[in-house]
């Protein structure tokens, strides 16, 4: 199990923290007091690489270890990088929710042999399990994609014992849709194109048909 370690966090502002190197951070659960924490930017990000939001992780804080989730995270809307952190202490023996991502993996036929694109609808989905069978991932293999009337649904999916989906079995999580046809697209609006210059063509020459006409009539007038 990845293991990290963090501090108590002084009476010290945010901004002064991530300075530093160190993220604000907060651990709670049912069972705990709240502890305002502190840990190291560049260790949780390698840790949360590979953990995610939904394996445990054996947080260490002085002489106490606590088996926790990454429950939620806080970015800068403008940097990316993490700003605050909220690690949540689950009851073991009790099942919990978290957001687990799919992983696609494979090659689908109809996108190699029919230069379909490949559709993923669905890129995480949200399940129920004691925190210790939590998946890391789900895999979703596209391979059986063969025609772009396949498609992969939840219940397609191998989902490991003890965890259930909370989405409905039938719900789409890949399809393959078939390439555009780019030549009529592109002949479309050409065509449209040549009839609006053919109207105002005919329009300048009923124009000058108008015009000449009307200088014959006042010729005429003269003359008689």
């Amino acid at each position: 199990m990845l293991s990290l370690s963090a501090k108590i966090r002084k009476e010290e502002k945010s901004g002064t923290l991530r300075n530093k190197g160190l993220l604000p951070a907060v651990l709670y659960g049912p069972k705990i007091k709240n502890l305002s924490l502190q840990v190291d930017e560049k260790e949780f990000e390698k840790i949360f690489k590979e953990a995610g939001e939904s394996s445990l992780i054996k947080l260490k804080v002085g002489e106490d270890e606590f088996l926790v989730l990454v429950h939620d995270l806080q970015k800068d809307p403008l940097k990316g990088n993490f700003i605050h952190i909220d690690f949540y202490q689950p009851v073991l023996d009790e099942e919990t929710e978290a957001t687990v991502p799919l992983e696609f993996i494979g090659e689908a036929a109809a996108v190699k042999e029919l230069a379909g694109t490949l559709v993923k609808n669905i890129k995480e989905l949200e399940v129920r399990a004691l925190p210790q069978n939590l998946p890391h991932d789900i895999k979703v293999n596209v391979e059986s994609l063969k025609t772009f009337e396949d498609t992969i649904t939840i219940k397609d999916l191998k989902i490991p014992e003890g965890v259930k989906v909370l989405k409905e079995p039938e719900e789409i999580i890949a399809l393959v849709t078939p390439p555009e046809k780019v030549e009529e697209e592109l002949e479309k609006p050409v065509e449209e194109k040549v009839e609006e210059v053919e109207k105002v063509g005919e329009k300048e020459k009923e124009e000058e048909r108008e015009e000449k006409e009307a200088e014959k009539g006042e010729e005429e007038k003269k003359v008689s």
